[in-house]
């Protein structure tokens, strides 16, 4: 173990200690002493404090920020349909270890804006990942460690993999999610379909007036189907909503799904990342990647992409009951993969 990374771990013991006797949080554990029954939300935390904003690329970019200014930074991103509080119980654990967290709205989501109405509502991967990019430049960021879930995983691994001088390390739920409209191409069996049944709906023009007329009661769907234990209440998952009252939030969302399958065209300046992407780049930096027991979303297999990952490797599968939005389900294990992944 690194002198950075004993000093990190006793850092989150004595954060540990205060939060036990504050009675604010239960503490971080290695992943194999997770609890064993599937993890009920209490009472919803408490948010994040006023939010920051800052111009990066297309956007002007919120952002919750937690931890000393000086701090290790970690770049935490969302996936759909979430918000940035998937990172709610993260975000102190992290803040009180020494880091530096970071947790933008991605486009289309919360109080993050275009910057002007003639930029495409683009939600394909490389858009997604320069914004992240663009993100850490106009904080002066110049080497962080990345973790997501979701569209947020498929993110961070793009900027894993290309773009690894910027990235100390990643942890990414589901693992190794980078796509092509190449691959997207080719059928999947019958069951692995039925899993994709709103990327099909969104297909059509009915999928899209149905999203924005339903939006709320579709994501909430979703929570439900993802992560069929997670017993979160009405509050928890209206404090999320809020996020998809963004303007922009159903046209990118569609697109994001359509570009998928060809059916939506990207943007030319992208085409050169999409080309890097399409060749399925393997990720040589540090990574934990980690899975749900109960992930009721679409999700490759651990096995699948193990082989993708040619540095330091480790994955965790975390038991309870734990579905797709990992980090708000199991705060403390994907806390403790950042600081572990920190250390490798």
């Amino acid at each position: 173990m690194s002198a950075t990374s004993e000093l990190g771990r006793r850092q989150l013991l004595r954060h540990i200690g205060t939060a036990l006797a504050a009675g604010t949080v239960t503490g971080i554990v290695p992943a194999a002493a997770q609890g064993t029954t599937p993890s009920a939300s209490p009472e919803p935390r408490a948010s994040f404090g006023p939010l920051k904003r800052v111009r990066a690329g297309d956007l002007e970019v919120a952002y919750a920020e937690a931890g000393p200014a000086d701090g290790k930074p970690v770049l935490l991103l969302h996936g759909w349909p979430y918000d940035i509080h998937s990172y709610v119980d993260v975000a102190p654990v992290l803040a009180g270890a020494g880091y530096r967290v970071l947790i933008p709205y991605l486009r289309g989501y919360g109080a993050t804006r275009f910057l002007t109405d003639a930029t495409p509502r683009n939600g394909q991967q490389a858009a997604l990942a320069h914004d992240a990019v663009a993100f850490l430049d106009a904080l002066k960021i110049e080497r962080t460690l990345v973790a997501g879930c979701d569209w947020g995983a498929r993110t961070a691994c793009i900027l894993a993999a290309l773009w690894p001088a910027r990235c100390k390390g990643l942890v990414s739920v589901s693992g190794y999610l980078i796509g092509s409209q190449q691959a997207n191409a080719m059928p999947l069996p019958p069951k692995a379909e039925l899993q994709w049944w709103y990327q099909f709906y969104f297909a059509t023009e009915r999928g899209r007036e149905g999203y924005a007329r339903y939006t709320r009661d579709f994501a909430r769907l979703i929570w439900e189907l993802a992560s069929p234990q997670w017993r979160f209440d009405d509050a928890t998952f209206a404090r999320s909503a809020l996020a998809f009252d963004n303007p922009d939030h159903v046209a990118v969302s569609i697109h994001n799904y359509r570009w998928r399958l060809g059916l939506a065209q990207g943007e030319a300046r992208f085409d050169e990342t999409e080309r890097k992407l399409a060749a399925f780049p393997t990720i040589a930096i540090p990574t934990i990647t980690l899975e749900g027991d109960a992930n009721g979303a679409p999700h490759p297999e651990p096995a699948a992409y193990a082989r993708k990952f040619s540095g330091r490797y480790e994955h965790r599968t975390i038991t309870g009951g734990i579905g797709h939005n990992l980090p708000q389900e199991a705060p403390r294990a994907f806390a403790q993969a950042v600081v572990d992944v920190d250390g490798f």
